[in-house]
């Protein structure tokens, strides 16, 4: 690797050369890897095609969970939400049935792989909101999502940052498929596309920072199922907390301690 000087500065590849930037600065390196079908032909990189398989489903079946949360995500998830999701999917393909490279991903049996991802890691939401509560519940169906949070103080139980006069509660409730690896297509497809993604986002009134709520409070998703979802979906539901400063009787969201974690999947 060397670094390119001059007033012009390439990016791309040329004779056997590789140009490109990082961090601002310009760079110059030999051309290299495995050539593309080689790759996708030579039995030498059959675990390598495998691998290259399994992970591209991960990213993809992760983007279907960003999905869901979309809306919170952008208040709530950290710089590194993506990659650490990836992750979670990977290991849930590690531990599927099937040959390696066409493992299914199923959710319901390896929940505990999801219970308790934090969307931020910088703010996780047991530092910032610690009151007593139970975790969001499901109806029969596995429609209809609810999370009751009984009467409390907010001076005890909230970690607010500083400026915060206000907060809302939020529940947000997704369904993931199972996805399995179809051969003739060679990829992966979800078990249940007309479910999956399905997704609905409940949010508490503004409440002021300072002494008791004064009630409880309750959030409901309806995700409008008239049948009983099947086990090849998980309806998961993340809770978290949205800080607010009050000025001339506006709500100015806070960019800082908004916290969201996935706290249920059934």
């Amino acid at each position: 690797m060397a670094k390119q000087k001059g007033f012009i500065k390439l990016e791309g590849s040329l004779g056997g050369l590789t140009f490109y930037k990082r961090d601002g600065e310009s760079f110059v390196k030999t051309t290299g890897g495995v050539d593309k079908n080689r790759i996708e032909s030579d039995p030498a990189f059959k675990r390598t095609r495998e691998n290259m398989s399994e992970f591209g489903a991960s990213a993809t079946i992760g983007k279907a969970l960003r999905i869901g949360f979309a809306s919170l995500i952008k208040i709530m998830g950290g710089s590194n939400t993506v990659g650490r999701i990836v992750k979670i999917m990977k290991r849930v393909n590690s531990v599927g049935p099937g040959a390696r490279g066409e493992r299914s991903f199923e959710f319901l049996p390896n929940k505990v792989l999801l219970e308790g991802f934090e969307f931020n890691l910088s703010a996780s939401l047991d530092a910032i909101f610690y009151p007593p509560y139970v975790s969001p519940t499901l109806d029969a169906n596995r429609s209809i999502a609810t999370w009751t949070v009984v009467d409390f103080s907010t001076d005890n139980f909230i970690n607010p940052p500083e400026g915060a006069t206000h907060f809302r509660l939020a529940l947000n409730t997704t369904v993931l498929s199972d996805y399995t690896y179809n051969s003739s297509l060679k990829a992966f497809e979800p078990v249940n596309e007309a479910e999956n993604e399905t997704s609905g986002i409940a949010v508490s009134a503004e409440i002021p920072l300072g002494g008791m709520v004064g009630a409880d409070t309750t959030l409901t998703v309806d995700l409008g199922f008239a049948a009983t979802l099947p086990a090849t979906v998980a309806v998961i539901s993340a809770i978290g907390i949205i800080f607010y400063q009050e000025i001339n009787a506006q709500f100015y969201e806070l960019a800082s301690d908004n916290s969201m974690r996935i706290d249920a999947v059934g």
